[in-house]
């Protein structure tokens, strides 16, 4: 049966029903607490009553804190995870407990943040991670009762396709038109990023990453005990799809290893994966900055896709591209360490001037 005191401005009430635990919540009105009381009695008696006291009683916020603590240490990205949970701390679902968080504010989260323009991908990853959230809740700390807000509203689509590719040096070769020139400033934009590196250690990662395909979490956490320099081998235990692999090294990243200076660190490039990408954004914008100031003494209009939109990311996509003219598919998979095709050939992006070349002249 139900009782109900009132304490102050609120009015609790508390079911007791042989069998189950005492449930306890207090309200504004006393009519609130009834429905609550005829619930609970209506799902005791039809033996389909599950607890709410933990999802009643929990915050998002302390949800969040445990998981980061039993969770997300586990996991080879936890770096990264535990930024993107310290944005979800601040917003203000944040203070709410977890059985009022519904689909309805998981939608207008999910509408604000494309509006501010985050890509779809990055959308769908932040919700994807507070899906996971819920549903750990639910399945391993005994919140039985707790429905996942993020399952009942619609995803954006992600559209991870990217054609953007980057460049170390100009083209070999003549060419004196004005269109020629310009193509070939084109593919100079890591030339541009190199002069305005301020850091040694990014000018290094720019150039091994470009030569080695390898991912940005993989060159920050690559040790010199990996490093085979007399095989031109850098083997790397632990990678993004939970296999380890063998890369090759090139001429140049080899170069490139070779003239680091090992000052008492274990690791090849003594830089984390996050500021990696700071520092080469930060390169981004000045380099950009350079070329629209040259342009402008010279008089003439900057080239609007000239170093914009680049990504660390993209200098794996540019390695893969320039190695996919050496190797064979599978030999290539087996560097850059692709284990289904289709998601290498996101990466495969020749230019069709290069495949042109590859055609037998006529006799």
């Amino acid at each position: 049966m139900a009782t109900f005191r009132k304490r102050g401005e609120r009015w609790h009430c508390q079911v007791r029903k042989k069998g189950y635990e005492p449930q306890t919540k207090s309200f504004r009105t006393r009519a609130e607490a009834e429905r609550w009381a005829r619930l609970l009695e209506s799902e005791m008696d039809g033996g389909g009553f599950v607890s709410r006291k933990e999802a009643e009683s929990t915050t998002l916020l302390e949800a969040l804190d445990r998981y980061e603590r039993e969770v997300t240490l586990r996991k080879r990205g936890a770096v990264q995870e535990r930024s993107t949970l310290a944005m979800f701390r601040r917003m203000s679902l944040a203070s709410r407990h977890l059985a009022t968080i519904r689909s309805g504010d998981m939608a207008e989260i999910r509408d604000a943040w494309l509006a501010d323009g985050l890509k779809p991908a990055t959308v769908l990853r932040r919700l994807s991670l507070l899906s996971h959230v819920f549903n750990v809740c639910r399945l391993e700390w005994h919140f039985e009762s707790l429905a996942n807000p993020v399952d009942a509203i619609s995803k954006p689509s992600p559209n991870n396709a990217r054609d953007r590719r980057v460049a170390l040096a100009p083209t070999e070769g003549g060419g004196t038109d004005d269109a020629e020139s310009e193509r070939r400033l084109q593919v100079d934009e890591l030339h541009h990023l190199l002069e305005a590196t301020r850091s040694t250690v990014l000018r290094d990662a720019i150039v091994f990453a470009v030569e080695s395909a390898m991912r940005r979490g993989e060159i920050a956490a690559l040790k010199w005990v990996d490093v085979d320099l007399q095989r031109r081998v850098a083997h790397l235990p632990s990678t993004k799809n939970g296999s380890s692999r063998d890369v090759p090294l090139s001429p140049r990243a080899l170069k490139v290893l070779e003239g680091l200076k090992r000052a008492g660190d274990e690791r090849v490039f003594p830089v984390r994966a996050d500021a990696l990408t700071r520092a080469f954004q930060r390169s981004v914008e000045r380099a950009r900055a350079r070329y629209v100031k040259r342009c402008a003494e010279e008089t003439k209009p900057p080239n609007a896709d000239f170093l914009v939109g680049i990504r660390f990311h993209d200098l794996r996509h540019e390695a893969t591209s320039r190695l996919a003219g050496l190797f064979q598919m599978h030999e290539l998979a087996k560097i850059t360490g692709h284990k289904d095709p289709r998601m290498l050939l996101r990466y495969y992006h020749p230019r069709a001037e290069d495949l042109a070349r590859r055609f037998p002249e006529l006799a």
